[in-house]
């Protein structure tokens, strides 16, 4: 028998929420833990109460104020009889709420853990600032029709569902202007959505959705009495979900750098500069040894140069010219096969090359064509296998990635074993990438360079989750490397006549030429949408125009390539819906189009690996070691675009860390996160010794000869400056006995006049106060 708690006293006169709230304390010290309770806009009802038995709460509630069940904790079960105001299960931390009506503005606010669900609407506001502690499970909010706008704004983590069972909005079941602000968690809606957020993804569900959607609707429509819904609401087609973009997909806001602001809006010198002169200025008696105020060090290398900065990969393309300017050819060509098994492919061909935009010599004339030189060692053999470990370590993909996680691992000895789903490796190197960009031999050559090196190659097997499991099992370590290959789609209305950009690639580098009739429209224009345009225009289409709400992200050589290939941009348009006649935009303009095509992204198929290894995001989840958290044994490891968007070289380097850090793992060393050395401050390098070239008469044909032109950021090219140009002869050049050579300055002969330094032109040689 329910204890009877009651809103109003014996003169029929309501009484305070205090009041109420006593009535439950007192009942709940007498050992009750089932409540009637008969409110009239009492706020707070089934906060935060336990029973000191851990004997579970329930209460059946009529009428209730604000912030029913608010702070809720695990083991408390509030029905409320009808509608709820606003602020239904604040701060939800573990109870059940169920809401046989209407749910007021800001339903599930901050909620934080336990179940909601409502069998009517809920208001403007509903789910937003929800969050997921991982240590307990994912707050969830069930919704039977419809939210009020702002709906899941700043929402962190956690799970909405909107089954928009009559709509009050047909054009939106969320309302206007969904998702602002969400970084986290996953909203399951049905219905249309409108002015959705575009920090938002908006896709078609998964395997996990709909499996996580099938076990739950069940007991949601029982406890709403809506049974008689479950056929309709399991119509996956009619579903789709929301989750947040990563911070690189939203792109960089443009800032000044810290010295930009202190040059161009700063008080010039500094606020101090009229009482504390700049102290670079030495003065009175010249002297040597501690009376020094200054002394110079040698820091080879102690600066990473631009260019190696800039790699994803950490190739040293400094190290290479100082390789071949000391006439070691073979030794500067083997070296970028320490760092990467692509160097004509990737590195020579599609890589943007960041390397060459940080380089410090386009400051004079033009950046050193790193790119080409990659292509010096496309045809290299294949480097010496380590001695066998007796370890193996199993690879699910064979993309850039995975191929260069498994060719690190075979030069220390380790056994590997790559799984790939397509009939041949290279992943989206051989399979969306047009040919005219990356020639079909040189990836072949490398492809068969990286298997010479023993590796197990299982082609043509997809990994579903026993496989995985298997995986696992068998091998000391797993790398997953799968990439991306589920294309992101936009549901606009009559989303399903455009044709996904990736599988027209794949298609296309497969030998097909599908008709796409004579005008193609492309929605999206970064790298992808630049590569699928080309591949229209081969195709035979006439016509070829990339759209984008934003400035296009495509590199601008890949711009300028798919624009001389008779393709145009434009840029912002915004599209409204898909047309039989084609694409119509925002402002209400039709864009005739026989084919219209999508390329704004992918995201990864991990449905083979346990859910609790994917973050909010819809990706892995990895520490700095690549390391996947939440799995119980420290073996497992994720890369590339699993783990967030990138370059192909970005993978690469990826990979070469996993496979340094699984190499530590079996010897038994401490996995330290792989950190670059600060890059060199451009005000450490002499560019004046340099003679800078006429960019219009600039042409090099043979990189090779590159070797007079690189500044060796940081890097000593042993040109012997510093030691001709000592006023005191204090610097010499020594060889140690393990090699190589270094300049060192006599404490007894240097004055600290600082020459050395400022003649250096790699900035080797710094001065430092004496202390």
């Amino acid at each position: 028998m329910a204890a009877t708690i009651n809103g109003f006293n014996e003169n029929g006169k309501r009484i305070s929420s205090q009041e109420l709230l006593q009535q439950i304390y007192k009942a709940m010290e007498a050992g009750e833990t089932e409540f009637e309770v008969t409110s009239s806009g009492h706020h707070n009802i089934g906060g935060p109460l336990w029973d000191t038995d851990g004997k579970p709460l329930k209460f059946r509630v009529k009428n209730p104020g604000q912030r029913v069940a608010s702070m809720g904790l695990d083991g408390t079960d509030i029905i409320v009889d009808g509608p709820a105001p606003a602020d239904a299960g604040w701060l939800n931390a573990g109870a059940t709420l169920t809401i046989l009506g209407d749910g007021g503005d800001t339903t599930a606010h901050c909620a934080a853990a336990g179940k909601i669900f409502v069998a009517g609407r809920a208001g403007t506001r509903t789910g937003s600032l929800m969050k997921h502690d991982p240590a307990y499970d994912a707050p969830e909010l069930w919704i039977l029709k419809n939210t009020g706008s702002f709906s899941f704004e700043f929402m962190g983590g956690g799970i909405g569902v909107v089954c928009g069972v009559d709509a009050a909005d047909p054009e939106s079941v969320l309302g206007d202007r969904p998702c602002i602000g969400m970084v986290g968690g996953t909203v399951y809606v049905r219905g249309p959505v409108k002015n959705l957020s575009g920090t938002v993804w908006m896709m078609e569900l998964d395997d996990y959705d709909r499996e996580f959607l099938g076990k739950g609707m069940p007991d949601y429509l029982e406890r709403i009495g809506r049974s008689e819904l479950l056929n309709e609401l399991t119509d996956w087609s009619q579903w789709n979900k929301i989750i947040a973009k990563s911070l690189k997909e939203r792109g960089k806001v443009q800032r000044p750098t810290l010295k930009e602001f202190r040059n161009k809006k700063w008080v010039e010198g500094g606020i101090f500069s009229d009482v504390l002169p700049d102290d670079l200025h030495v003065a009175g008696m010249v002297n040597v040894g501690e009376d020094r105020l200054k002394i110079p060090h040698w820091q080879d290398k102690r600066y990473t140069a631009p260019c190696e900065y800039a790699c994803p990969s950490h190739i040293p393309t400094q190290t290479r010219l100082n390789l071949l300017r000391a006439g070691k050819e073979k030794e500067a060509l083997e070296l970028v096969l320490e760092y990467t098994p692509f160097p004509g492919s990737v590195c020579g061909e599609v890589c943007p090359n960041p390397c060459m935009h940080s380089c410090t010599r386009s400051l004079m004339d033009k950046a050193i064509k790193i790119g080409a030189l990659g292509q010096l060692s496309k045809d290299l053999p294949a480097p010496a296998v380590g001695e066998d470990t007796g370890k193996k370590v199993g690879i699910i993909g064979a993309g850039p990635g995975g191929l260069a996680a498994a060719w690190q691992l075979r030069k220390k000895g380790h056994a590997v074993t790559v799984y790939e789903a397509d009939k041949e490796v290279g992943g989206k190197l051989r399979q969306v990438i047009p040919s005219d960009r990356l020639p079909a031999d040189v990836l072949a050559s490398e492809i068969d360079r990286i298997k010479a090196m023993g590796i197990d190659i299982q082609a043509n097997t997809p990994v579903d989750r026993d496989l995985f499991d298997k995986i696992n099992a068998d091998n000391d370590a797993t790398i997953i490397a799968c990439g991306s290959h589920i294309p992101v789609v936009i549901p606009f209305p009559g989303h399903e006549k455009m044709v996904k950009g990736l599988d027209f690639l794949k298609d296309f580098n497969n030998g097909e030429r599908p008709d796409l009739g004579k005008k193609v429209v492309v929605i999206g224009a970064g790298n992808s949408g630049m590569d699928v345009g080309l591949g229209a225009l081969a195709c035979g289409a006439e016509d070829v125009t990339c759209i984008d709400i934003q400035r296009p992200a495509a590199y601008q050589h890949e711009i300028d390539h798919f624009e001389a290939a008779g393709g145009t941009i434009e840029w912002p348009v915004e599209t409204e819906k898909i047309t039989d006649k084609g694409l119509v935009t925002k402002k209400g303009d039709l864009m005739e189009a026989d084919t219209i095509l999508i390329a704004v992204g992918e995201r990864p198929d991990l449905s083979f690996v346990p859910h609790e290894w994917i973050g909010v995001k819809g990706l892995m989840e990895v520490d700095e070691c690549f390391q996947v958290e939440n799995a119980k044994e420290q073996t497992a490891f994720a890369i590339g675009d699993a783990t967030e968007p990138g370059l192909l070289t970005l993978a690469i380097g990826d990979g070469a860390d996993a496979a340094k850090y699984i190499d530590d793992l079996f010897a038994g060393r401490e996995l330290v996160p792989v950190k670059k050395a600060e890059p060199i401050p451009v005000s450490c390098l002499s560019h004046e010794l340099f003679k800078p070239q006429n960019r219009g008469r600039f042409c090099v044909t043979d990189p090779g000869h590159e070797i007079g032109r690189c500044i060796s950021c940081g890097s000593c090219r042993d040109c012997e400056f510093c030691l001709e140009a000592c006023p005191e002869g204090a610097i010499r050049r020594i060889e140690p006995e393990e090699g190589g050579f270094e300049y060192v300055s006599d404490d007894h002969l240097c004055i600290g006049c600082g020459i050395c330094s400022g003649i250096c032109p790699c900035g080797i040689w710094a001065m430092e106060s004496f202390v």
